[in-house]
């Protein structure tokens, strides 16, 4: 049966090609038909795993149920998330601690972002639904998102990932100016009884001016939020009063999506010519290796 119907088969379309292609067009329509099926059952799924889940068992979360004024610092790591937890103002100030690095999303499917235990805690945390749904700010547990990381090159990485993924999985986010970014002090100066902090390298060099170059003082360099003792870190960096906070904008969202499809994305050689552009303007000795 089979060898007579595949002759006949073979002559026929050999007679008659624009049947053959007929029944390609046929062929790739039924199967976009069942991959679009099954992208529906994987978001009905994710959907239902999403509004279902409880809040993630590491989110510290605080007591006011008012998101206007409720705030969540993203921390990375146990350490700076025990110094977030005991230093915080629990009635306003909700802490969730990360492990490690999240997925860099730019080159990520959705399938393996909602696998994710850090990106589900972050999605629940913050209750942003659906990746690809319409912003709603009812649904936003905190109106003020602090991404909280370390002084070094590590802390840096994981703030860009963070950035990465409030930008590509929920840009209204960005846009509507719901995230932040904490300043924590780099060094702290102490002088007999007497101590300041300071954020910067230019800050550090005039207050050991003001100082005298005859005093008797010390220099405590922060390597990691986690070096801080809570109080340090309420009073410097989380405290309303006295803490310095940026508020993350986007000017030109061109300029912004290229520069994320550039250094995040899966493409190595755009990210490569624009480091060999830039690196002639980078100051070495700056540089935390």
């Amino acid at each position: 049966v089979d060898s007579l119907i595949g002759e006949s088969l073979i002559k026929y379309m050999e007679f008659n090609p624009n049947i053959f292609d007929l029944i390609l067009e046929k062929a790739i329509q039924s199967f976009n038909a069942a991959e679009a099926a099954k992208r529906a059952r994987d978001l009905v799924r994710r959907k239902s795993v999403l509004e279902s889940s409880t809040l993630p068992g590491k989110l510290a979360d605080c007591s006011s149920r008012d998101p206007s004024g409720a705030e969540i610092y993203i921390v990375e790591g146990d350490s700076a998330g025990g110094s977030a937890k005991q230093g915080r103002d629990r009635r306003f100030q909700a802490i969730l601690p990360l492990r490690g690095k999240i997925l860099n999303i730019e080159k990520t499917d959705d399938a393996k972002i909602y696998k994710n235990t850090e990106i589900q805690s972050l999605i629940t945390a913050l209750g942003l639904g659906i990746k690809g749904e319409e912003f709603n700010i009812n649904s936003l547990r905190y109106h003020r998102v602090v991404i909280m990381t370390d002084a070094d090159v590590d802390g840096a990485h994981i703030r860009t990932l963070l950035l990465t993924f409030f930008y590509r999985y929920q840009r209204d986010l960005v846009e509507k100016g719901f995230i932040y970014i904490a300043c924590p002090p780099l060094y702290k100066v102490e002088r007999g009884k007497n101590h300041k902090y300071c954020y910067n390298e230019n800050q550090l060099k005039q207050t050991i001016e003001d100082f005298g170059e005859k005093a008797n003082y010390n220099i405590q360099r922060f390597k990691g939020l986690g070096e801080m003792m809570p109080k340090q870190l309420w009073d410097t960096t989380m405290n309303p009063q006295t803490r310095m906070m940026k508020r993350v904008e986007i000017e030109d969202a061109l300029e912004a999506d290229r520069i994320f499809n550039i250094l995040m994305g899966d493409k190595v050689a755009p990210r490569r010519e624009f480091i060999e552009t830039h690196s002639a303007n980078l100051d070495m000795a700056t540089l935390d290796i």
